[in-house]
This record gives structure tokens, sequence and C-alpha cells, in this order.
């Protein structure tokens, strides 16, 4: 199973979207694409603060929304956000608290993280990470 990130979606919403990215959505059953509620939230906020957001909401809720699962973020994940950030804190490193719920709900939901934010996502040792932007 696979969680994609916020900005692999927002690569799909570009007029000419990464062809590898393409090839690998193509090639994984429409059943094994996930996506995290984090990332619903993520990408409404980031429309909502366009003019056209009327027009632009719809587009990605019919287009991408629509053809990934939506998973949670609940008690397990919340726990799960809560060791990350004790990890972190101990060895001096830190990310977006956006980004460790989104990391709680891959892991907790035993997913691959699929991201092109290889830099922080890469940080948490229980998390496997691939970048479907980069061949």
């Amino acid at each position: 199973m696979y969680l994609l990130d916020t900005n692999i979606l927002s690569e799909l919403l570009k007029k000419h979207p990464n062809p590898y990215l393409l090839i690998q959505l193509r090639s994984k059953p429409s059943q094994t694409l996930f996506t995290s509620a984090i990332c619903v939230m993520e990408l409404r906020f980031g429309s909502a603060l366009r003019e056209d957001f009327s027009v632009f909401w719809p587009k990605i809720s019919s287009e991408i929304i629509s053809r990934v699962k939506i998973v949670p973020f609940g008690e397990k994940e919340a726990l799960i956000a809560g060791d990350i950030l004790a990890e972190m804190q101990k060895t001096g490193q830190s990310i977006g608290i956006e980004d460790v719920f989104i990391a709680a709900t891959a892991i907790t939901n035993q997913c691959v993280m699929v991201t092109a934010n290889t830099r922080h996502f890469s940080r948490i040792s229980s998390l496997t990470v691939e970048n479907w932007l980069e061949e």
C-alpha cells in the first residue's frame, strides 16, 4: 500500500505532470493508493487561498481525492505521532507537525510514504519512503 503525500497529489494538477509519476501510478492497483486526511486538509488550505477556489477545489475533489482512499487520523496515528516527535526531539531533529501526522498515518497503516519531500520523511527510521518524481 502507498500513502501519497500532498506534493505528489499536487503534481497531478499540473498541465504536464511528471511522466515518471504517471508511470508509477498506472503500474499500481488503484486499491493500493491512499492519502491521509491531513493531506486533504493541506490541499483544501492551499485551494482556499486561491481566487479561483470555487473552480479549483471541485477539480481537486473530482480528479484527485475521489481516486484514492482517504485514511483518517485517529488515536493510533496520534500515538505514533507522539513517538515520532519524542524521537526527533531526542536526536535534535524536527519536521513540520503536518508531516509527522502524515508519516504516522503511513506507519500505522503499513504504507510506503510516497513523497518528493524525502529530506524530511527519511529522518523517520520506521518509515519506508519513495519519491515517484525521480527515477
